[in-house]
């Protein structure tokens, strides 16, 4: 979607607020045993004091308030009651809600202790190729300086990014134009970014891996050689430094 209005940037931010404490109140939550189902009903009790509605399910009847995906999962984990985290887990949550009609989406990965160095440099290097990531998204520029911003970062570090998982527009509907958005350099991608666009920025930075495959589940994307940390923000393109609308505040 485009902003073109005040209300439309107040509603956003709305529930861009809630999907980012969401996360940030999951995060929190993470233990030893626990299972995925009993995760993924805290993000629903969460989501449900502020009369905000899962994205996944009301767009694709996903069976799941949110996509909660453990170690070699790489997105889209359906959270089950049989799935028990253990410690030293790699886990990504992946929130996105909607309210008034705007839709917000938001994710991070995270370790339940002990902490391996591995684990540990897929997730900070996939944090700071999302930030480089939102620093390329300007009003003017074209859309595959994200990508091209993302893909050095992570090179940079000796990881890769997931091809076939793109960051997306967001804001009327769950996944929008512009769509497709790649974490990687498209010279063919011509689009331009405007004042006003909302979008996704959201890397998935890989120990090796370039692509993920369907696990068998119809959902779950998975690399069973690698492990893949993903980070994201929805952000509103302005003439200057982009809005981001899903800090936990």
């Amino acid at each position: 979607m485009s902003i073109n209005s005040v209300e439309d940037l107040e509603n956003l931010k709305k529930i861009g607020s809630i999907v980012g404490r969401c996360l940030d109140y999951m995060a929190k939550k993470l233990e030893p045993g626990m299972t995925t189902h009993e995760l993924d009903q805290i993000g629903k009790s969460f989501l449900n004091q502020f009369g905000a509605r899962s994205a996944p399910q009301i767009v694709y009847d996903f069976p799941g308030t949110t996509c909660i995906s453990l170690n070699h999962e790489a997105a889209h984990g359906i959270p089950s009651r049989f799935k028990k985290m253990k410690a030293g887990d790699l886990v990504n949550i992946d929130v996105s809600a909607e309210l008034n009609g705007y839709f917000a989406d938001t994710g991070g990965s995270f370790i339940i202790p002990p902490v391996t160095a591995i684990k540990k440099k897929v997730c900070d290097v996939a944090m700071s190729t999302m930030w480089k990531g939102i620093s390329a998204a300007v009003h003017g520029g074209r859309i595959n300086e994200i990508g091209r911003a993302m893909e050095n970062e992570a090179h940079k570090n000796g990881l890769s990014v997931i091809m076939n998982l793109c960051s997306h527009g967001v804001g009327r509907w769950l996944h929008e134009e512009p769509d497709q958005i790649p974490g990687y350099y498209d010279k063919k991608d011509r689009r331009i970014l405007s004042e006003g666009t909302v979008i996704t920025v959201e890397p998935f930075v890989s120990t090796g891996a370039k692509k993920v495959i369907e696990s068998g589940d119809g959902w779950t994307l998975i690399n069973p050689n690698h492990f893949t940390a993903q980070y994201e923000h929805t952000i509103v393109i302005t003439k200057d430094k982009p809005l981001i609308m899903t800090l936990p505040i």
